[in-house]
């Protein structure tokens, strides 16, 4: 639906296949799970999609470097790697994290065809560290090899424009929080070069079953599902 209403790329959301999954977010998925859930989207997909593949479902360097090559054999045009210490919210000391990147990218440039692997410093998203550290680690991300570079909810536009403006490579957005309430102009003023929803729309959709499940169970009302979108709208994007 994304693609037919104007998607430039598409994204997997490690929180949202969770979801659907019946997990809670955060280290609760595999990797075979997640490139199984990447391949049906690449298959039904005529834009770009990247893959939100977590800490690269390892801690060692070879495995982040063996799961972009695994990502690029489904089809997937770049994934993100973080700095969480997943199923813990702490992240990855200074050194290793760069060694991580660095293996990824050299993996990413040894395939025959272009990649792009995002780096995540998570810290602030997680508690784990400040703007400052974040940017010290996007800054070696960068020179790592890393094509695009994301802290996940900087404290606001201010500490974003800083991360652009301290950094040379693309930088990606994640609209969530506080930063719904920008507009993509605003993005792009102060130099973000890619916004991504996380799992912001599968949140939305969870809100929806929420609110309906309550009045359900609670009162008995059904009224909530008279709001839903009509099946030819939903085929008409689909096909």
């Amino acid at each position: 639906m994304m693609q037919a209403m104007g998607a430039k790329a598409l994204a997997t959301s490690s929180a949202a296949h969770a979801f659907t999954m019946g997990r809670p977010d955060g280290g609760t998925l595999t990797r075979d799970e997640a490139l199984s859930h990447a391949a049906e989207i690449v298959s039904v997909s005529t834009v770009p999609v990247q893959g939100d593949f977590e800490n690269g479902f390892g801690e060692a360097p070879d495995v982040c470097a063996e799961t972009v090559r695994l990502a690029a054999e489904v089809g997937l045009a770049g994934i993100c790697i973080e700095d969480t210490a997943l199923p813990a919210q702490s992240a990855y000391d200074f050194d290793l994290s760069v060694e991580r990147i660095a293996a990824a990218a050299a993996a990413a440039r040894a395939l025959p065809h272009d990649f792009v692997l995002t780096a995540r410093a998570d810290g602030i998203l997680t508690g784990a560290y400040d703007t400052d550290e974040a940017i010290r680690r996007l800054i070696a991300f960068e020179d790592a090899g890393a094509d695009c570079l994301y802290a996940p909810l900087p404290p606001d536009m201010v500490a974003l424009a800083r991360i652009c403006a301290l950094t040379t490579a693309p930088v990606n957005a994640l609209v969530a929080g506080a930063f719904n309430q920008q507009t993509q102009t605003a993005f792009a003023k102060i130099g973000v070069a890619r916004l991504s929803l996380g799992s912001s729309l599968a949140r939305i959709t969870h809100r929806a079953l929420y609110d309906a499940g309550t009045q359900m169970f609670g009162s008995g009302n059904f009224e909530p599902l008279q709001n839903g979108i009509s099946s030819d709208t939903i085929d008409s994007l689909l096909i």
